[in-house]
């Protein structure tokens, strides 16, 4: 059987997204029972609409789809490959560019999952004028309070799943 594209993959199931209810021990490390399982065209909706020279992090776009859908909080692991499919897919497509490059992870830290590892990420976010910074092993986006975008103003992809 041949191996999915990202672009492929992108597309995600058909039961996606969906709100689902977690066991209480969840529920309290997550403020809530609630939990979108958002659909990968979710996060390339808002990776896509992040202006040139600001950028946001995974955690601000699961809040953003978080309360999109009424949920208390979003999957933290489909959350990170679905990241990750968006990057990936961007790069496998001409047609409709997506700036990966735009979306750190938590605390402004560089993505070595992204394609081209932490090298390609660093080389994008410096060409829009931005400071990286090496903390250890791990590579930080320097002046990331400033270079936030505003998600409030960017619409996620409608939720098209059932709670279950």
């Amino acid at each position: 059987m041949a191996r999915k594209s990202y672009d492929e993959k992108l597309q995600g199931p058909p039961t996606l997204p969906k709100v689902t209810t977690v066991d209480p021990a969840q529920a309290v490390r997550h403020g809530g029972p609630r939990m979108l399982v958002a659909a990968p065209l979710q996060y390339d909706a808002v990776m896509s609409q992040v202006p040139e020279g600001q950028v946001t992090t995974v955690d601000r776009i699961r809040a953003h789809l978080a309360a999109a859908a009424d949920a208390d909080f979003t999957c933290p692991l489909t959350a990170g490959i679905f990241v990750n499919i968006v990057a990936h897919a961007a790069e496998e497509r001409t047609d409709r560019p997506v700036p990966w490059w735009r979306t750190l992870k938590t605390n402004g830290e560089l993505n070595p999952k992204y394609p081209g590892g932490v090298e390609a990420h660093k080389a994008h976010l410096e060409a829009e004028g931005h400071t990286i910074c090496q903390r250890g092993n791990r590579y930080v986006l320097d002046n990331l309070d400033t270079a936030l975008c505003t998600l409030g103003a960017l619409p996620p992809a409608p939720p098209r799943g059932a709670v279950v």
